[in-house]
C-alpha cells in the first residue's frame, strides 16, 4: 500500500527543489546532497524518506543543466555533453529555449528508465532468490569489481581504497575484538560495534567537497547571458522536438542501459547517447553549435541513469555508483536488506519507489520548466555562507546518529581528512565506500559457503548459477582493465 499525503509531497518537494540547487552548483553533487540529508531520515519511515532522497536524486542529476548551459560549466559529470550545444545556443539568446528543451528530455528520460526499473526489476530478483550463500558471495565479488571500473585510468588506486574499504568494514565484526589488540586502550570500547556509515559516508562525500572547495576558493559564479530575451522566434515551443522521437528513445535506452551497468557513470552514458545521436543526424556537423538534438541527447540520456542504476541495486544489492552506494546506506540505516528479496519481504516500499521516482520526476518538471527564469539564479548563490550550514548539518546528523555519540563526529571529521588526502594522491573515494558497504557480507557469506562445503574452496565452482556469475566477473574485470588503459593513453 502506497502511503502520499501532504507530508510525502512536501519531502518530495524540498528534495527536488534541494538536489537542483545542489546539482546546479558546480562542484556539489546528487551524491553530496544525499549524504547530508541522510540524517533527516532519521525522523520519519522509510517510505516516507524515499520521496525526499529520490527527489534529492532526481533533482541532483537535472540541475546539472543549468550551469552547462548558461557557464558551459557541467554542474554534475552526467551533464557534461549538455554544453556542448546548450552554451552556443545561450550565446544565440536561446539560453531560456536551451534550458526548457533540456528539463523537457530530462523528464522524457526519466519516465523512459522508471518503465525499465518497474519492468526488469522483479524478474531478474526471482531469479537471484535462488542464489545461496555461494551464489550470494560470488555476486558480491562481482559488486566489487565495479571498483575497478569506478577506478578508469586509476585501477591500482581504486582496487587498494576498495579493499582498505572492506578492511576498515571488518573492524568490530567479530565477538572477541582480538584484532583490535593494536588499538589504544581509550578507542578499543568505541570501535568495539566498528565504525558507523553514516559520518563515513558524510565525511568521504560532503565534509571532503567542503575542505577541498575552501583550498581553491568559493568564488561566485555569473552567468553572461540574459534569460530575458523577448524575441519570440528564440523562445522555446513544442515544435522543437518536431523530429527528435527517435533521438529521445535512443537516448533514454542508452541512458537506462548505462544505469544498468556497474561502474560506467553518467558521463559515459551521455557522451554514448551524443556520439550516437551524431552518429544517425542527417546534419551532423552542426552538433556542437547549437543543435536541439544534442541537447536533448544529452539530458535525456543522463536522467535516464536514475532508473536504470536501481536496476541492480534493488535485484542485486549492487551498488553501481557513488550516488546508489550512498542509497544503499539509507536503506542500511532503516534496517532493510537490498538484494534478491528485497521486492518480495518490501512489497509496499517497491510500490513507494515506483510511485516517488514518478511523482518526482514530475515535480522536477515543474519546478525547473515554468519558474526557470528565477531557478537559474542559483548559480550565484555564494557557497561561504551555504557551507557553513552545511557543515553544521552534518555535524548534528552524525551526532544523533547513537543518540549523542561524540566519537561518530570524530569519525566523520577523521573521514573527511581521509577523503581529502584520497583526493591529494589521486585515490578514489567511491571504491573505499563500497568496500565498506559490501566487507561484511563478503566476509558472512564467505564462510557461510566454506562450512556449508566443509571447508573446501570447489563449491564456488560447482554450481552452473555461480558459473554464469564467474563469467560476469571475468568480464567486467576484462572490460575495466580494458578502459583503464584506453583512459591511460588518453590521459598520456
Amino acid at each position: 500500500m502506497i502511503e502520499f499525503g501532504l507530508l510525502q509531497l512536501i519531502m518530495a518537494v524540498l528534495g527536488v527543489g534541494v538536489g537542483i540547487i545542489f546539482g546546479a552548483l558546480p562542484g556539489m553533487t546528487a551524491t553530496m546532497a544525499i549524504a547530508i540529508f541522510l540524517p533527516l531520515t532519521y525522523a520519519y519511515d522509510l517510505n516516507t524518506s524515499l520521496f525526499l532522497l529520490l527527489g534529492l536524486y532526481v533533482g541532483g542529476i537535472s540541475g546539472g543543466l543549468i550551469p552547462a548551459i548558461l557557464l558551459n560549466i557541467p554542474g554534475t559529470p552526467s551533464s557534461i555533453t549538455t554544453g556542448f550545444d546548450g552554451f552556443p545556443m545561450a550565446k544565440r539568446g536561446e539560453a531560456e529555449k536551451a534550458l526548457k528543451i533540456g528539463i523537457t528530455a530530462s523528464l522524457i528520460g526519466g519516465m523512459f528508465s522508471l518503465a525499465a526499473l518497474c519492468l526488469f526489476t522483479p524478474p531478474l530478483a526471482k531469479l537471484a532468490i535462488q542464489f545461496s550463500a555461494v551464489e550470494k558471495f560470488l555476486i558480491i565479488l562481482f559488486a566489487l569489481t565495479v571498483i575497478a571500473a569506478l577506478s578508469k585510468g586509476n585501477m591500482t588506486r581504486g582496487i587498494f581504497a576498495g579493499f582498505l574499504g572492506v578492511l576498515v568494514s571488518l573492524i568490530g565484526a567479530f565477538a572477541d575484538n582480538n584484532h583490535l589488540r593494536m588499538v589504544p586502550d581509550f578507542l578499543k570500547v568505541e570501535l568495539r560495534s566498528g565504525f558507523q556509515l553514516l559520518p563515513v559516508l558524510i565525511g568521504l562525500f560532503a565534509l571532503t567537497q567542503i575542505f577541498q572547495e575552501a583550498e581553491t576558493g568559493m568564488k561566485v559564479s555569473k552567468a553572461t547571458y540574459d534569460l530575458n530575451n523577448n524575441d519570440k522566434s528564440k523562445r522555446f515551443s513544442i515544435k522543437d522536438f518536431k523530429g527528435q522521437g527517435i533521438n529521445l528513445i535512443r537516448s533514454s535506452a542508452i541512458g537506462t542501459f548505462m544505469g544498468i551497468l556497474p561502474g560506467v557513470g553518467g558521463s559515459a552514458a551521455s557522451l554514448l547517447s551524443y556520439s550516437q545521436a551524431k552518429n544517425f543526424s542527417k546534419e551532423p556537423e552542426k552538433l556542437g553549435t547549437g543543435a536541439v538534438e544534442g541537447l536533448v541527447a544529452s539530458e535525456s540520456a543522463n536522467n535516464g541513469l536514475t532508473g536504470g542504476a536501481l536496476i541492480p541495486l534493488l535485484s542485486l544489492g549492487i551498488p553501481g555508483d557513488s550516488t546508489t552506494a550512498v542509497l544503499v546506506g539509507a536503506f542500511m540505516l532503516q534496517g532493510i536488506q537490498v538484494g534478491p528479496l528485497f521486492i518480495t519481504n518490501n512489497r509496499g516500499t517497491w510500490y513507494t519507489i515506483l510511485f516517488a521516482l514518478a511523482i518526482c520526476n514530475i515535480i522536477m518538471f515543474i519546478t525547473m520548466f515554468y519558474p526557470i527564469k528565477h531557478i537559474a539564479k542559483v548559480i550565484k548563490l555564494p557557497k561561504n555562507r551555504i557551507y557553513p550550514v552545511i557543515i553544521l548539518m552534518c555535524v548534528v546528523g552524525a551526532y544523533a546518529i547513537r543518540n549523542g555519540n561524540m566519537f561518530d563526529v570524530w569519525t566523520l571529521l577523521l573521514f573527511g581528512v581521509i577523503g581529502y588526502i584520497f583526493s591529494k594522491i589521486n585515490i578514489p573515494s567511491a571504491p573505499f565506500l563500497i568496500g565498506f558497504i559490501l566487507g561484511r557480507d563478503l566476509e558472512k557469506y564467505f564462510v557461510d559457503s566454506i562450512k556449508g562445503s566443509g571447508g573446501s574452496l570447489a563449491c564456488f565452482f560447482t554450481r552452473p548459477i555461480g558459473w554464469g556469475i564467474w563469467a560476469l566477473i571475468i568480464a567486467s574485470i576484462l572490460f575495466a582493465v580494458f578502459d583503464n588503459r584506453k583512459a591511460r593513453r588518453q590521459q598520456a
